[in-house]
């Protein structure tokens, strides 16, 4: 149980990232509210940490409901239109599988030669998704626990940070909340609030329970989209969806505490190296796939995206492209990625067991 000054700097990190997220918003940038809140608790975590209460951390359940809010608004997303497309997807999926092959080659590349990581650091540190389960398994296999848990939240960070900003100077305007677009296609009713708590409380319990990759996501998701080819509409309104980005924005910006500043700038400018060099690669297969799918490129371009689940789809939201469309290639993302990581993991223990 959180005592009453954890849950007062709790309340105190919320508002500095809600105020983040205002600021943001007079400034023009995107997704404002998840960017503005990032901004403002990232100084806190690394030059504050010492004047928190000790042992606090931003509470990871807080951010369950929230994600589970996103889930259920993209997977309100989910019409029998998409649904009869999926044969039409083959190509792109197919192209994930490619991204996530190269993107780790390249980065292990990265982070060894150039950041002179050990090659289990540098391995782990590569895998361009399933963050979770690339921390876990590399802490398992000898990897360095700071270098790996930091280069794993900068790709993340430095993804939902840079990717909005290139899709608002490729677009010629700001994308998200900033940009004037609102979240809520369809208007909201009263009956539709106790409809998405049923569905963030079950949807977290089931993604759970079937081990779902971004469980808090992908629980809501399955649930509102079966709500939704059922007939059954649901929308909820922006100031939901801002209060979502808010939460999540913090709980991020809260990842760099008891960082160094050395570690962070090496990890920083490691990341930038790591991102541009996967952000290059999803633009050229996003540009092969303009030939086979009618797809926009920037909506191609987002579905190879390394970011996380929820990120993304916010992203997806704020450009106006269907947000179910690119989260299941972001959940392809990451399976392929815990494949190839426990693959990996594998070799890694027959050969040490061989020496």
């Amino acid at each position: 149980m959180p005592s009453p000054r954890h849950i007062a700097v709790t309340a105190a990190l919320l508002l500095l990232g809600l105020a983040g997220g205002f600021a943001a918003q007079l400034l023009g940038l995107p997704l404002p509210f998840l960017l503005g809140s990032l901004l403002a608790a990232a100084p806190v975590a690394i030059f504050a940490q010492a004047r928190l209460p000790e042992s606090y951390g931003f509470p990871p359940g807080l951010r369950v409901p929230f994600i589970g809010l996103i889930g259920a608004v993209i997977g309100a997303q989910v019409t029998p239109a998409l649904v009869r497309s999926l044969h039409d997807l083959l190509p792109s999926l197919a192209a994930i599988l490619v991204f996530v092959i190269a993107a780790q080659g390249l980065n292990y590349l990265i982070f060894r030669r150039l950041g002179g990581y050990d090659r289990a650091t540098a391995f782990f540190s590569g895998a361009p998704g399933g963050l979770i389960e690339s921390i876990a398994l590399g802490e398992s296999h000898g990897a360095d626990e700071k270098r790996l848990v930091t280069q794993q939240f900068l790709r993340i960070i430095l993804v939902i940070t840079l990717v909005p900003l290139g899709l608002s100077l490729w677009l010629g305007y700001p994308v998200g909340s900033a940009g004037g677009l609102s979240f809520t296609a369809a208007p909201v009713t009263p009956l539709m609030y106790p409809l998405a708590l049923v569905i963030i409380a079950a949807g977290a319990v089931l993604g759970r329970a079937l081990h779902l990759p971004a469980w808090q996501l992908t629980g809501a998701l399955a649930l509102s989209a079966g709500v939704s080819l059922a007939g059954l509409p649901l929308a909820l309104p922006d100031p939901l969806i801002f209060a979502a980005q808010v939460v999540v924005g913090v709980s991020l910006g809260m990842r760099f505490a008891g960082l160094s500043l050395p570690m962070l700038g090496k990890g920083i400018w490691l990341s930038l190296v790591s991102v541009t060099a996967m952000t290059l690669l999803g633009a050229g297969l996003a540009l092969a796939l303009l030939m086979v799918m009618d797809q926009p490129f920037d909506v191609l371009l987002i579905t190879f995206a390394p970011g996380g689940v929820n990120e993304m789809a916010l992203i997806a939201l704020s450009i106006g492209a269907n947000p179910a469309f690119v989260t299941l290639h972001h959940v392809f993302r990451i399976i392929v990625t815990v494949f190839v990581l426990g693959f990996a993991a594998k070799r890694m223990d027959r050969a040490a067991r061989s020496n």
